[in-house]
């Protein structure tokens, strides 16, 4: 597939999948003779992949070291299931954040002066 064709299909700009490529989160993309991009179907699994875990606020940092991890094979599997679950504890921590923050703010719109 071309960069146009992923791009319709994915939803993802041109320069997204460029990007994605140069930092490694698309590894190996197949090239034509004239130089064009040729997606495989291992390619397309990567950004599906990247681009759930991107919904989901996982860090680009993560999501290729989980891709190279990937490409080793099964033997890998302990060590991305612990960068999922180092995400996750992020993730709780910044929610825990949220609601302590949510809370205060709560209680200062129940306050008669805001600025106290």
């Amino acid at each position: 597939m071309t960069i146009s064709e992923v791009s319709q299909l994915t939803g993802l700009s041109k320069d997204t999948l460029r990007y994605y490529e140069k930092i490694g989160v698309i590894p190996e993309i197949g090239r034509s003779k004239s130089g064009i991009r040729n997606y495989s179907e291992y390619n397309l699994k990567c950004i599906e992949f990247s681009k759930s875990m991107r919904d989901l606020g996982i860090s680009i940092d993560s999501i290729i070291k989980y891709i190279k991890l990937y490409k080793k094979g099964k033997n890998t599997i302990n060590e991305r299931k612990s960068i999922l679950i180092n995400e996750r504890d992020l993730m709780q921590i910044h929610f825990n954040d949220l609601k302590i923050k949510l809370e205060k703010l709560n209680q200062k719109l129940e306050e008669k002066d805001f600025f106290n």
